[in-house]
């Protein structure tokens, strides 16, 4: 076996932070050894970036409002061939990345999302089910794949997701790489991961009006035809 075979698989790590101090110590303690961990800060003021500096990740900032404008300026930092998205407020473990990276890293997949499965009164209020489980309906009609989540958590390789040119940089930019990675002819794939009761309030999510929003970002996204590159989003806090 040659010495590379055996060398540890390595990724950098995109957290998108937007007030996230109270979870940053429990993210950042999963991280697998040996990866990088960009802590995205999106105009956090409750001390986030300071402490995941102190915590040994690299900080970058996104003055851009908006979950698209984070992860995106994250890849952009990126540089090694795999990278991870989590979400930064301790939901879910990012130590489950690594068995997900080494399925990529070894070509059985394309394209690895992380699919919640919630545990713990609260971990994902039925209004976020509800949006989800329309946009995975969506998805099925306009690309034919078969997934239940498109959730935050996952993985693929920095320099394909740079070929796909993302443009959203609102709610959409997750789905828009599952659609645009489709389109592509990606091997895209989905597994269990278990979903925690996060720490805060989401920016997103946590209300009915946020869901919804986020939906018709999405909405978007799914009517954009095949091969057509959209004009970039701008950037609103979520």
């Amino acid at each position: 076996m040659t010495s590379s075979a055996c060398a540890p698989l390595r990724a950098d790590l995109v957290l998108p932070c937007l007030d996230e101090a109270q979870a940053l110590p429990w993210v950042l303690a999963r991280v697998p050894a040996g990866w990088r961990a960009i802590v995205v800060d999106n105009g956090s003021t409750d001390g986030s970036a300071e402490i995941a500096r102190n915590l040994g990740a690299t900080v970058v900032h996104e003055d851009r409002r908006g979950f698209g404008a984070a992860c995106h300026a994250g890849l952009l930092a990126a540089r090694a061939d795999l990278v991870c998205f989590c979400d930064c407020d301790a939901s879910m473990d990012p130590g489950l990345l690594a068995a997900m990276a080494a399925s990529v890293a070894a070509g059985e997949v394309d394209l690895l999302l992380g699919r919640r499965r919630p545990r713990g009164r609260g971990a994902w209020p039925v209004h976020a089910r509800a949006g989800n489980l329309a946009l995975a309906r969506m998805l099925r009609r306009r690309t034919g794949l078969r997934l239940h989540d498109l959730g935050p958590m996952r993985v693929a390789r920095r320099e394909a997701l740079l070929d796909l040119e993302l443009t959203d940089r609102r709610s959409g930019y997750p789905l828009q790489m599952v659609v645009r990675a489709a389109d592509a002819g990606w091997r895209v794939a989905e597994t269990d991961v278990p979903y925690l009761p996060r720490s805060g309030k989401s920016k997103v999510t946590g209300t009915w009006r946020g869901t919804w929003q986020a939906v018709r970002d999405m909405r978007k996204v799914l009517a954009e035809p095949p091969g057509i590159r959209s004009a970039p989003t701008a950037g609103v806090s979520g």
